[in-house]
């Protein structure tokens, strides 16, 4: 029996590159970088001063006021970002049955500032005087059910939390639901807004973020002056859709997803294994999800957070899938631009990676200076290149030692298996 065919038809993005998928994608093609100093909340007594931050986003102007009031800024971007998806795919509900249509919308974090700011409001003046909304407006899921109750969207909603890797998890996710015949449409992704004192002050003492104040040096995936990751924000959000569906509709098509594998290291809270085979294990599920060879992939939007743990050992596992052939393809970590939007990150670069097929550009890992043996592969320094590839990876690797990788195919009529 024939596997459903998926396809992308929409997109929508507010990253710290612009306030659409199409800016952000534009940015990343123009080496812009994200990261600057924190204007959220004063850090001048912290020791990490910089992050990427959604610059110039005004939820009033998307929602307005009461709607936006009722939702914390990570919901708030995810059901902006699912708008944009909704709107760019040209997609009604005229067009397909409510309960064939879900969404999978990670965080990993969720309303964390919510939190922070409902807990002095209980100090001060008790705690049966906190909002009413703290419950309902910090809780990791209610992006997700916002999403759904904006669209009307009444399938299956659900929210992974699994740290970085959960934007992946919920696009891979979604992608199976509808292969296997549960739904025809998906809207899936990740949103994250957690750029507070307490989150800062944590991923700090756990000396997992860059302390450098200098933007060009901050995030810097693969050199080997890495030091930790910059803290970002984020939605990502894509509208997938069943191939036949899609084609009844007239939809345009960016990219089909046809691989996707999700593994666990097992090993430590934090650390990845330092051989990379548990992120090598999700490469090679998605690889064979979706009936490629490792030869014909020819690039790899890398998790590559800047950490020297990370980088290393995603380069060890990238040589263990590939063998050779690894040196022959390009993986590139755009983070070094958006910095590290934890739940939103993989579904953000699953975006980057299906619009690197479809344009046929390579992102660059900017701000590459110093070479690390370890770190030995093309990680298209400096400034990024054309080339026509045809299959793409994306991973993602999250604290809990969650994998996920997806495998995306540049769209073509033609089938990778049946």
């Amino acid at each position: 029996m024939s596997k459903r065919r998926v396809v992308i038809t929409g997109m929508g993005a507010l990253t710290p590159l612009g306030l659409t998928a199409r800016e952000s994608w534009q940015a990343v093609k123009d080496g812009v970088c994200g990261i600057a100093p924190i204007t959220q909340f004063d850090a001048s007594a912290q020791k990490v001063k910089l992050a990427a931050e959604v610059k110039g986003f005004v939820p009033e102007n998307y929602l307005g006021k009461p709607e936006a009031k009722r939702m914390g800024r990570f919901t708030q971007m995810a059901v902006v970002a699912a708008r944009e998806a909704v709107a760019d795919a040209a997609f009604t509900l005229e067009e397909a049955e409510a309960d064939r249509c879900g969404v999978i919308v990670s965080s990993g974090i969720g309303g964390l500032s919510i939190t922070e700011a409902e807990h002095d409001r209980g100090k001060e003046r008790g705690w049966d005087r906190v909002s009413p909304f703290y419950i309902p407006t910090g809780i990791c899921n209610m992006a997700a059910g916002m999403v759904a109750i904006d669209t009307g969207f009444r399938g299956m909603c659900s929210c992974p939390v699994t740290a970085c890797a959960g934007g992946t998890n919920a696009v891979g996710d979604a992608f199976h639901y509808i292969r296997d015949g549960y739904a025809e449409v998906m809207l899936c992704g990740g949103t994250e807004s957690s750029l507070t004192p307490l989150a800062v002050g944590g991923f700090t003492s756990m000396k997992a973020l860059c302390q450098n104040e200098d933007p060009a040096r901050a995030s810097i995936p693969f050199d080997a002056e890495r030091s930790g990751f910059v803290m970002g924000e984020g939605a990502g959000i894509l509208l997938l859709e069943e191939l036949e569906h899609a084609r009844a509709r007239g939809a345009k098509i960016y990219a089909e997803v046809v691989g996707y594998g999700a593994t666990c290291d097992a090993y430590h809270m934090t650390a990845p294994r330092p051989d990379g085979s548990g992120g090598a294990k999700a490469m090679v599920m998605a690889l064979a999800d979706g009936c490629v060879t490792a030869e014909e992939v020819g690039y790899i939007n890398a998790h590559g957070t800047s950490t020297p743990l990370n980088d290393a050992g995603e380069t060890a596992a990238v040589k263990a899938v590939f063998g050779e052939h690894a040196y022959r393809l390009a993986i590139s970590s755009t983070k070094s631009m958006t910095g590290h939007m934890l739940g939103a990150a993989g579904a953000v670069e699953a975006i980057f990676t299906a619009l690197s097929l479809r344009d046929g550009y390579l992102p660059a890992t900017i701000h590459y200076q110093v070479p690390d043996p370890a770190c030995d592969l093309d990680v298209v320094p400096g400034q990024g290149r054309s080339a026509d590839i045809r299959y793409a990876l994306s991973n993602s690797l999250g604290f809990g030692g969650h994998n996920g990788t997806l495998l995306l195919k540049k769209w073509e009529e033609a089938p990778s298996c049946s």
